[in-house]
């Protein structure tokens, strides 16, 4: 990916330039840090969700086969969330009562 540079010269006159290796690696820094941040925060929400339900899965209670999916799509969730943008798209599966 070509990253570009705004910058302005000495006389005030505005230039776009290719970014140096060490702006590159600043800039794709802030790209893994925005994702693993999200990402973290959704693994929270995921979990919480989870930590919802966990009473269902007792030992002298049977788990309905709809709790069972729920729980199984909330495990699932984050399979193949590679980007951001993927994250931010991402619709938790609707909550079932027991």
């Amino acid at each position: 990916m070509a990253h570009k540079i705004k910058d302005f010269n000495l006389d005030g006159t505005y230039v776009e330039r290719d970014a140096t290796t060490d702006e590159k690696k600043f800039l794709q820094d802030k790209i893994d840090n925005k994702f693993n941040d999200i990402m973290e925060s959704f693994r929270q929400t995921r979990n919480t969700k989870l930590a919802k339900t966990d009473w269902t899965a007792s030992s002298d209670l049977t788990m309905s086969d709809e709790m069972k999916t729920y729980r199984q799509q909330l495990r699932d969730a984050t399979e193949g969330l590679d980007t951001v943008e993927k994250i931010e798209a991402y619709t938790f599966p609707t909550e079932v009562s027991k």
